[in-house]
């Protein structure tokens, strides 16, 4: 009897885990330990895919043949890439730069079958536009804590959505897993379906 493949998600982001419970096929999480890296002269874009790939290659290798890896990385870019805050001033700073002002978000995403060849790495884009925040708004939502664990100090799905005046692209790749471009992948590449 065949191996139906195992999809293995590569992420320990709660937010990720919960877009791709929506569609109700079975995985598991794995998280991958990888030292992230930014490389100079790499732009954003092969940035986020690098990381996405280097954590599927890392929980592949802790799979069995044929499991489906899935792992993405977010980060959001406004002149330069903004990571997650180390801390209240670097949060503050980082919206106090992104306050009434277009940045983007890219995630980068990468789908590998353990042990083949089998490999695909992508990314995809949002532009988003932040309204104008006074400190005291930027101060207050710092204090939600919401800031703590979100390249750019917000998240779009928690109470950071009062912060966007709109965007422009998939929401969910804002969220931190395009859904649609996985879809995508998953059916051309791999032969599986979502819904």
């Amino acid at each position: 009897m065949k191996r139906l493949n195992k999809i293995v998600l590569a992420s320990s982001s709660p937010r990720r885990k919960e877009i791709l419970n929506r569609f109700e096929i079975p995985f598991e999480v794995k998280v991958a330990q990888i030292e992230e890296k930014i490389h100079i002269g790499d732009t954003p874009k092969q940035v986020a895919m690098s990381l996405a790939f280097e954590k599927a290659i890392e929980v592949s290798k802790t799979c069995e043949v044929g499991d489906i890896v899935i792992a993405a990385d977010t980060i959001v870019v406004k002149n330069h890439i903004l990571g997650k805050p180390k801390n209240y001033d670097e949060a503050f700073r980082m919206l106090k730069n992104l306050q009434n002002n277009i940045h983007f978000v890219i995630t980068g995403i990468a789908v590998i079958q353990a042990h083949t060849y089998n490999k695909f790495v992508a990314y995809d884009q949002t532009k988003v536009k932040m309204k104008e925040l006074t400190d005291g708004i930027i101060k207050r939502y710092i204090d939600t804590g919401e800031v703590w664990d979100k390249a750019g100090a917000y998240g779009i799905q928690g109470k950071g959505s009062v912060l966007i005046e709109w965007i422009e692209g998939d929401y969910f790749n804002v969220v931190g897993l395009p859904i649609g471009k996985l879809q995508s992948i998953l059916s051309t590449y791999f032969n599986i379906e979502l819904i």
